[in-house]
């Protein structure tokens, strides 16, 4: 750990406390507003989707202008679409909700490089260690979404308006940590090496393929049910106070084990880390399956955060490992781009799923992309005991 990890490391807690009131609050706004319950989950989908479809411009940013300038222009962005929320919110109009959400997906996909940049802070044998500490500010949002989402609920005579113009409060904070960070070069200065190999090379090795599926299924599972947990909670008859606790426990599932998660693949790599991931990830159905009491509900989704971290963490350990230097803009982008892109079905479908199907339904059908991603863990390991993988560079 050193200086500018730490405050990489507040900055990925600021983010996160945006996402987690984003998660707490969108999908229970967007119930009031919608004109039909299916689609109340749709501001969730935007800020996924905006993220999908800010990647490859974000990509380009960081080339032209660097980490630091596009980081802070992805906060301003981020205060200009929470002002949006919160306007909306006051007027109840839930198409200018849903726009600004999706706006919102460009800091969306601008912070989740965070993780990213954190290994460049390092050397590169400590770049484990960097991705899983940065990702350890997580805690921060574990604390700070939930009761920010309950503190502010009834600040404003529109609930959740308050919540709403919080978050631009926290993307200023952020922009002042920010600017005592220094990232190196994107490219070395009189660089020749272009910018590497086509993407259908890079994409065609086997860690890739896997690193990819762990993070874009391993978000996805937990996208699909951490977005509903609200709405299927409300419609256990549970009150908002306890769903906004399930979800500070379940980011805390998120977070907290990235204190070791980097020292664990350093251990015994990658993949086992991966395979206990996607165990876990069983496990949430499993008792999500069991019963709809508040336990059930935090048993679970301490279940899924924890899985997500080591899918997660795993998958972006091994997305490092297949690109060269300059190759790094377009490969994040792209692994982001898969993530994004997973997200927002999950996102929009989660809202139909727990409206018609219900949350029993909704635990049944992630066996699907959970078999999948097992399927794919299995291939890789199976190519690296035959000596068939792919070299990494």
């Amino acid at each position: 750990m050193n200086r500018k990890l730490l405050l990489l490391a507040l900055c990925q807690g600021l983010f996160l406390s945006n996402n987690v009131t984003f998660m707490a609050v969108n999908g229970l706004v967007g119930l009031g507003l919608a004109p039909a319950a299916w689609m109340a989950t749709l501001p969730v989908a935007g800020y996924v989707a905006g993220g999908a479809l800010a990647a490859p411009l974000v990509a380009r940013h960081q080339r032209a202008f660097g980490r630091r300038r596009t980081f802070q222009l992805g906060l301003l962005v981020a205060m200009l679409a929470s002002g949006l929320c919160a306007w909306a919110v006051v007027g109840r109009n839930f198409w200018l909700l849903s726009a600004a959400t999706l706006l919102a997906g460009y800091y969306n996909a601008n912070a989740s490089l965070y993780r990213f940049a954190a290994a460049e802070l390092v050397a590169p044998p400590m770049k484990e260690k960097a991705i899983s500490w940065v990702l350890a500010g997580g805690i921060l949002g574990a604390v700070v979404g939930p009761n920010l989402a309950t503190a502010a609920r009834d600040a404003l005579s529109q609930p959740f308006a308050g919540a709403y113009l919080a978050l631009v409060g926290l993307a200023a904070l952020s922009m002042g940590v920010m600017q005592f960070i220094e990232f190196p070069p994107i490219e070395a200065p009189g660089s020749t090496a272009g910018r590497g190999r086509p993407l259908r090379e890079i994409a065609r090795q086997p860690t890739f393929v896997v690193a990819v599926a762990g993070c874009a299924l391993g978000y996805g599972v937990m996208n699909l049910l951490m977005s509903a947990t609200p709405i299927a909670m409300a419609q256990c008859a549970h009150p908002f106070s306890a769903a906004a606790l399930v979800l500070e426990w379940h980011v805390v599932g998120m977070y907290a084990p990235s204190f070791f998660t980097g020292s664990l693949i350093k251990r015994v790599g990658a993949l086992p880390v991966m395979a206990c991931g996607l165990a876990l990830n069983l496990v949430c159905v499993l008792i999500a399956l069991s019963g709809v009491d508040l336990m059930h509900f935090m048993a679970a989704l301490i279940s899924l955060g924890v899985g997500w971290n080591f899918l997660y963490i795993g998958g972006t350990t091994l997305a490092t490992s297949t690109y060269r230097p300059e190759e790094r803009t377009t490969v994040q982008a792209t692994v982001d781009f898969c993530v994004y892109a997973t997200m927002t079905c999950t996102a929009f479908g989660s809202g139909a799923l727990v409206t018609t199907g219900g949350w029993q339904a909704m635990n049944i059908g992630s066996l699907l992309p959970l078999s999948l991603l097992a399927t794919a863990l299995l291939w890789l390991a199976f190519r690296q005991r035959g000596g068939m993988a792919v070299p990494a560079r």
